[in-house]
């Protein structure tokens, strides 16, 4: 088992955290097999750079990450922020209160090692200790659909090939159980 410890980021962490954004999410288009959406990949790197000032300039309020060391490694990543777009249209607004967990990533040499249910346990404790009882999650990647799947059913919306033929979109409204 690895040794990790899990803790809020701090601004001397950004070009690291960003670095590990860009590795991860380049790593997961080539596993999706979309690698040649390059301006999709920019995009989605340049959105969890956004989210990450929103935590620093916020303190925490607007997007909270918690983030995965491994030795002075960042290793995974996850925060918690308003719903996005998709999951408030498509969900008629039933889900626009509720917070998104987002930004679930693991480093790929360190996939299949327990530190994404460290992070998603770590983010219980503390959506828990904020009052939050159930939060909304979605994903267009068909590896982290099937992740989600085994951890919480089938999604309670299932946007049919929403990305393109056989590349669908899903979102999970989830209950916070009282320990996970």
């Amino acid at each position: 088992m690895l040794q990790v410890n899990i803790r809020r980021p701090k601004t001397e962490d950004r070009e690291q955290l960003n670095d590990f954004f860009r590795t991860v999410i380049i790593d997961t288009f080539i596993k999706e097999g979309i690698s040649n959406q390059l301006n999709d990949i920019n995009e989605e790197i340049e959105m969890k750079k956004r989210y990450l000032n929103s935590d620093f300039k916020s303190n925490g309020k607007e997007r909270y990450f918690l983030i995965a060391f491994y030795g002075d490694k960042i290793i995974g990543s996850i925060e918690f922020g308003p719903a996005n777009e998709i999951i408030r249209n498509v969900s008629d607004h039933a889900f626009e209160a509720l917070v998104e967990v987002g930004t679930v990533f693991v480093h790929p040499d360190y996939q299949r090692n327990g530190v994404g249910n460290l992070l998603l346990n770590a983010m219980y404790e503390t959506m828990r200790s904020n009052r939050i009882e159930e939060f909304c999650l979605d994903s267009g990647y068909k590896i982290a659909q099937l992740i989600w799947k085994k951890k919480f059913g089938e999604p309670d919306i299932l946007l049919k090939d929403y990305w393109g033929k056989n590349f669908d979109h899903m979102i999970w409204r989830v209950k916070i159980r009282k320990q996970e």
